[in-house]
């Protein structure tokens, strides 16, 4: 009798059944907030736009420019957790793609005689254009790791620098139209289709549901508490119709009739009668998707990331345990250069060409999108996937405003205000947790 009373007992505080339904469910409380109010946005601008704001087409639109600053802000959250900043990374965007549309169109044709149509062109200019981005990352993050300038400094310089660095690699010309493989990771230009999207969707809907079977399986080894089986399958079943219903919506949106005659005209064909076809996964959303999990296990699951939050949670602690927090410093610099060239790479094959203004104000949306997504300024703390969605939750501000013919200077007035008030909330909801 004993026993079995022990064992319910155990039982009882591992699943927690004399919890509420959604504490239960132990979902982030800061992430439903921010879902609440991307909802909020998207239902306000809807009714405001007579349904113009949630159709198929301009979410596709709104998911492909969102995609640049996303990538940028996985790598600023790790820049601001350790109690940094980087105010240079729009200006190095536009080096990256400086440096990779004159890869493309003048210094590779040019130099090996690789003809102008050859995917060679794009794989080598993007591998280039990466280490650029990696090595003047790198190069700021040693002067503020072992030369101790000010991260602040630093980035401020940089975001002069590398503006004018890229007017002169261009010399102030407009670079374009970029090579036909480089235009795939732009969003329209280059997506999967409904069949192969419905693919990756099934898959990352699978992944999803493994993942959550697998943390189960490691709490229970390991005795800790979990959740009941029933919150299990909620949290599962949210995931997978949240993966689903966006593959839903992107193949939703039909490639025009006009767009469909001329890409069969060029293959010497009509357009058989009734025939339709849906754009589905951009590449370039893929690719952020790629980026945001790597980012995520680097977060969680290596020493380099559990060193980041250390140092960022309390730098003198982190050194004094044997923490080499100056080529940490280095490395988590490095590591946004690469992700600023990444974007670099969306940003310029999205607009097909390379121009003198790409990437402009990009620092300030980056680390909008960072701090509206949890990111402490203080340091150690912020996710990768709230940096996500708060490029979301801006670009959505922006794209809406912008559909029911808000001008420019007041859309910027509008995003500062919320920035403001972002911070403002999270000093105090913080209060309120460690109160």
């Amino acid at each position: 009798m004993s026993d079995s009373t022990s064992g319910q007992a155990s039982s009882a505080g591992r699943s927690g059944p004399n919890r509420s339904f959604f504490s239960q469910l132990e979902l982030d409380l800061r992430l439903l907030g921010m879902i609440g109010a991307f909802l909020l946005i998207c239902i306000l601008f809807n009714i405001m736009t007579g349904g113009q704001f949630l159709t198929p087409r301009n979410l596709f639109n709104l998911t492909i420019q969102t995609v640049s600053v996303a990538i940028m802000a996985t790598g600023m959250v790790f820049i601001i957790v350790t109690r940094h900043i980087d105010l240079a990374v729009g200006s190095l965007l536009a080096t990256c793609s400086a440096v990779m549309a004159m890869m493309q169109t003048a210094w590779l044709p040019d130099i090996l005689g690789i003809p102008l149509g050859s995917p060679w062109l794009a794989i080598l200019a993007i591998i280039f254009g990466i280490l650029v981005g990696g090595i003047i990352g790198g190069f700021q993050g040693y002067l503020v790791g072992f030369l101790g300038i000010p991260a602040f400094i630093v980035t401020l310089g940089g975001l002069l620098v590398w503006r004018n660095v890229a007017w002169y690699l261009t010399n102030g010309q407009t670079i374009g139209p970029l090579n036909e493989t480089f235009q795939l990771f732009g969003g329209i230009n280059g997506t999967l289709g409904a069949s192969s999207s419905w693919i990756v969707g099934l898959i990352a809907a699978a992944a999803a549901v493994l993942a959550l079977v697998s943390g189960r399986r490691s709490k229970l080894r390991h005795d800790f508490p979990v959740k009941p089986i029933w919150a299990e399958f909620v949290v599962g079943g949210i995931f997978v119709a949240a993966i689903l219903g966006f593959i839903a919506i992107l193949n939703a949106y039909e490639v025009p009739s006009r767009v469909l005659e001329r890409q069969f005209e060029a293959r010497g064909e009509t357009v058989p009668e009734g025939f339709t076809a849906s754009y589905g996964l951009p590449i370039s959303v893929l690719l952020l998707i790629a980026v945001a999990i790597v980012m995520t296990v680097v977060a969680r699951k290596t020493r380099f990331g559990r060193y980041i939050f250390a140092t960022g949670g309390n730098p003198d602690a982190a050194e004094l345990s044997g923490i080499n927090t100056r080529m940490l410093t280095v490395k988590v610099f490095a590591l946004m250069g690469v992700l600023v060239a990444i974007a670099g790479l969306v940003a310029s094959s999205r607009l097909t060409f390379h121009s003198n203004d790409i990437g402009t104000l990009d620092e300030l949306r980056v680390i909008a999108a960072a701090v509206i997504g949890g990111t402490a300024l203080a340091g150690g703390v912020g996710t990768i996937y709230g940096a996500i969605l708060g490029a979301l939750i801006m670009q959505s501000l922006q794209s809406g405003m912008a559909m029911v013919g808000v001008d420019a200077p007041l859309q910027n007035i509008v995003v500062g205000s919320v920035l403001v008030a972002a911070v403002l909330i999270d000093i105090i909801y913080r209060r309120r947790v460690e109160g």
